[in-house]
């Protein structure tokens, strides 16, 4: 569903337009109430069976995007309750960050074979002559699979020519790597936080829009307005998500015109990483460690730490390109707020970790962003052009694609020690992580340098996205063409990395 209009981001996007619009006021969050009205205006309902209810999803949504909680359904509470202790400038997020808005559930099926209106009940009955536990019948002149004997197997499905046997998924728990996802005794999703990484992939999978995460908006404008210097750092994702019209130079300037004192790319912090892992890799494999994982990826590094616990040790201890980015504009100004935009959803827990949360601020997802700038009427197509983005490396700019940072860091040593030879494996999604470590625990990739991705495709399908993702990743590939510099060799940062760590 991803880069499809939909009436589901039509919704997110106006409620971080409004949320944005109200911070923007400085008439405080008491609007708050009115904001639900806003976003669902009139008497008549869009798309579910009462207006009532989609306001109070929309209630839900706008506490979600200010960085609160979900509010119990048993009791009478205001929609502002708590938002005294939020609405500041300096809020970190308070788990879980994913959430699941029961009211909002369509409670959907979650392993079911059925057989469509497509079954021709031909002579053969392929499906009921292959079916183990005799679960298929003929009723009323239609066959029907009875669910109390169905196992599962979906030899039905394979077998029938017409192809009228279907397999119901529930979306949010098949797009779940890590099976986090179950059913309350209502059959509505919930999410086990002690298995969730964030990731995100559900929240994009939902069709009916039941799964948000929190966000920083409103906090983040209050920073800007109360004359805070606060500096954007931008994954290279961002390219192209916010229209044709959105280059570099006008991207710059619709920055400035939010109220950001400074724009920096993030793959600069991730040329330095790459040359950190490049050195971690030649120490450690293998002499310390039989293989080595890369860090960049919260996600992956959760799911790692989780299921994984005795390899956690192989995650390579470099920095994220996030966290040396903030670094080093923090050392170049001194006293000022950092904000990591990107499509990360898993990027606002990292930002929350004791050892980081001094230099990441405020994360704020491409989606929150496009919030932000609907809220101040940017029109990229007329806006005057600013500087260019040009200190990230063509290598920096491609870990958001799946596959670029492994790329990076070999390239790397080929260069620096062109007599070692570097074996990469490399998965996306979390549940081809989960097979690709599981191989590394038996041992088949020693001497290895693994590439995790939570989402399929790299960063470019991250949860916070604007794009399809195929076109995102085509975009990244023509914006690191526009690089002058190949290697991150090259870069002005490339010894900076112990200085930063």
């Amino acid at each position: 569903m991803r880069g499809i209009p939909s009436l589901i981001t039509d919704i997110r996007k106006k409620v971080f337009t409004e949320v944005a619009r109200m911070a923007y006021s400085g008439q405080g969050y008491e609007q708050a109430d009115e904001l639900p009205y806003i976003i669902v205006p009139g008497d008549q309902p869009l798309h579910r069976e009462s207006v009532f209810l989609e306001r109070a999803i929309a209630s839900e949504r706008v506490r979600l995007a200010m960085g609160l909680n979900l509010r119990p359904i048993q009791t009478r509470h205001l929609l502002t309750e708590g938002m005294d202790h939020a609405a500041i400038a300096q809020q970190y997020y308070e788990p879980p960050l994913i959430n699941i808005i029961p009211y909002a559930c369509h409670a959907c099926p979650t392993d079911r074979y059925q057989i469509t209106e497509s079954c021709q009940n031909c002579l053969a009955s392929s499906c009921q002559r292959v079916c183990p536990r005799g679960a298929i019948s003929l009723q009323n002149g239609k066959k029907v699979i009875d669910q109390s004997k169905c196992v599962k197997c979906g030899k039905c499905a394979t077998a029938c020519p017409y192809r009228a046997i279907i397999h119901l998924e529930r979306p949010c728990q098949a797009a779940c790597g890590v099976d986090a996802i179950g059913s309350d005794q209502y059959g509505r999703a919930v999410i086990d936080q002690n298995k969730c990484v964030s990731c995100g992939q559900c929240l994009v999978s939902c069709p009916f829009g039941a799964i948000a995460d929190k966000g920083q908006i409103y906090q983040l404008i209050q920073s800007i307005r109360q004359g805070d210097q606060v500096i954007a750092i931008v994954a290279p994702a961002f390219i192209g998500q916010f229209g044709k019209h959105s280059t570099p130079e006008k991207f710059v300037s619709a920055m400035k015109v939010l109220g950001f004192h400074q724009v920096v790319e993030v793959a600069v912090g991730a040329d330095i990483c790459t040359i950190e892992e490049a050195k971690d890799f030649l120490e450690k494999v293998p002499a310390e460690q039989p293989f080595m994982a890369t860090s960049c990826c919260p996600a992956w590094h959760s799911m790692v730490h989780k299921l994984f616990p005795t390899l956690s040790g192989n995650i390579s201890m470099t920095l994220t390109p996030m966290v040396f980015t903030a670094r080093l504009v923090k050392r170049q100004y001194p006293g000022c707020k950092v904000v990591f935009v990107g499509p990360c959803a898993a990027k606002k827990l990292e930002a929350i970790r004791e050892d980081i949360r001094s230099d990441v601020d405020f994360v704020l997802t491409f989606e929150e962003l496009q919030g932000m700038f609907e809220a101040k009427e940017v029109d990229f197509a007329t806006i005057e052009p600013s500087e260019a983005l040009n200190e990230g490396t063509a290598a920096g700019r491609g870990f958001a694609v799946s596959g670029g940072v492994a790329k990076a860091v070999t390239d790397v040593i080929a260069r620096t020690h062109p007599e070692v030879e570097v074996k990469t494996a490399r998965a996306e999604g979390l549940r081809a992580c989960r097979k690709l470590m599981t191989l590394a625990k038996a041992g088949k990739y020693d001497g290895y340098l693994l590439e995790g991705m939570a989402c399929p495709g790299g960063c470019v399908a991250g949860a916070g996205t604007l794009l399809p993702v195929d076109l995102a990743a085509k975009v990244v590939g023509r914006y690191q063409t526009e690089s002058d510099r190949d290697s991150p060799l090259e870069s002005p940062y490339r010894d900076m990395g112990h200085g930063l760590d």
